[in-house]
């Protein structure tokens, strides 16, 4: 793999994935969010759901439970929506049905299922600027107005200085710096896991797993880039639909509408014309 192979975009994602699917780290995190339960241990924590989603952004979802807590964390990366709040009752609801189906509870029987309390936090590793600390369901789509169902979610800028959450968005902006001096390369990658394995960040984690993050970071097929050209592809073959519907509506001939596709769309004659075959019916 030479040092200008592309790093996937959704590094931090599959960092985000690899970190917390390991019960040591998750410990971390939920003495991150419940600092006053001194006695937790590895075993306590039960992980529920963990995955990672790829549309217009990079969004990760774990969720676990210990306890009568059910917490479910959300990683958007730079995209800021208030549209997170239905996903997280989205994802909510899905956490939920697959803890009652890991503890047999039953839905359908007269007697009552336990329901652990839920949590909801989204870590937002974008620019803070004026972001709220709380955002609610019927504050921001019903103005306020009491509704059959409310969805609080607890935002997560930084973390405590030190502490796991911390750790990690402090790797995502020393990676977005040296993606940004480097590129999308494998020496930004080298970079990243030095400057933080020297800084104390994620230190632990870095050393004892450098080579499997390194090849977690690299990808030679970039996801986006896959997802860049579907949509060029997509994008293409409507305009060519466009070109032929609109250039036959006002009389133009076979011919001279391959003319066109080819010399708009830059294809070869051959091309162009089976392309212009597919809409000409």
């Amino acid at each position: 793999m030479t040092d200008e192979t592309k790093v996937k975009r959704t590094v931090k994602d599959s960092v985000f994935t690899n970190l917390f699917g390991d019960s040591k780290y998750l410990l971390q995190l939920y003495q991150a969010l419940h600092p006053e339960d001194q006695d937790v241990k590895e075993e306590d924590l039960n992980t529920i759901t963990l995955e990672n989603i790829f549309t217009d952004d990079i969004y990760n979802d774990l969720g676990f439970a210990k306890g009568d807590k059910l917490m479910v964390l959300m990683e958007a990366q730079s995209t800021w929506t208030v549209n997170i709040i239905i996903r997280a009752l989205e994802y909510l609801v899905n956490s939920y049905r697959r803890y009652f189906s890991e503890n047999d509870e039953d839905l359908y029987r007269s007697k009552k299922v336990r329901l652990p309390k839920p949590e909801i936090y989204v870590l937002y590793t974008g620019n803070r600027k004026n972001r709220p600390e709380k955002i609610k369901l019927s504050e921001e789509f019903f103005s306020g107005e009491e509704v059959a169902i409310e969805v609080t979610v607890k935002m997560i800028y930084d973390g405590q200085k030190g502490d796991i959450i911390n750790q990690y968005v402090s790797f995502t902006k020393v990676l977005n710096r040296q993606v940004k001096k480097y590129g999308r390369t494998k020496t930004a990658v080298r970079e990243t896991i030095r400057i933080c394995k020297d800084s104390d960040v994620l230190k632990e984690y870095l050393e004892s797993r450098e080579s499997e993050v390194v090849n977690i970071m690299m990808q030679l097929y970039d996801q986006e880039e896959i997802m860049r050209v579907h949509d060029k592809g997509i994008a293409k073959d409507s305009g060519i639909m466009n070109v032929v519907v609109v250039l036959k509506g006002i009389g133009m001939s076979f011919a001279e509408i391959v003319n066109k596709v080819a010399e708009q769309f830059g294809l070869s004659q051959e091309i162009a014309e089976k392309e212009v075959e597919v809409y000409w019916k």
